[in-house]
């Protein structure tokens, strides 16, 4: 019978887990103090983590969010208003996509009339 090693894998799993942890805030600090963009990639590649344990440590995936947020901020795109397109040009737009849709409804069921009697063509001269 074998001794119940249990405890030592256990024992060691933390001891992983943790010496991970504190490789990632460490390397979170460093990209923090740098200015670097921080992303899950970036972290897990600085800290020597894999970015699937990134994401499973709450923590450490708030920080990360918190530091993007405020090391690249995105602003919110403006569009002019001579830009933006008009409510009659966006029917239009719809108008001609509808038409578009209904000429290519039409051209499928040409095609597919034309494979059948094709088919029917071939069926019959083979049979016949």
């Amino acid at each position: 019978m074998r001794a119940d090693n249990s405890r030592n894998l256990i024992t060691a799993a933390r001891r992983r887990s943790e010496t991970a942890r504190r490789k990632a805030a460490a390397a979170l600090r460093r990209m923090d103090a740098s200015g670097t963009a921080v992303s899950f990639e970036a972290v897990a590649t600085e800290a020597g983590v894999s970015r699937s344990w990134l994401y499973t440590q709450p923590e450490l995936r708030a920080e990360i969010d918190r530091l993007r947020q405020r090391h690249s901020p995105r602003p919110e795109p403006t569009i002019r208003p001579r830009q933006r397109a008009s409510e009659a040009s966006l029917l239009r737009r719809l108008e001609v996509a509808s038409e578009r849709i209904r000429d290519l409804q039409a051209e499928n069921a040409r095609l597919r009339a034309a494979l059948a009697e094709s088919l029917g063509t071939n069926r019959a001269s083979r049979t016949g």
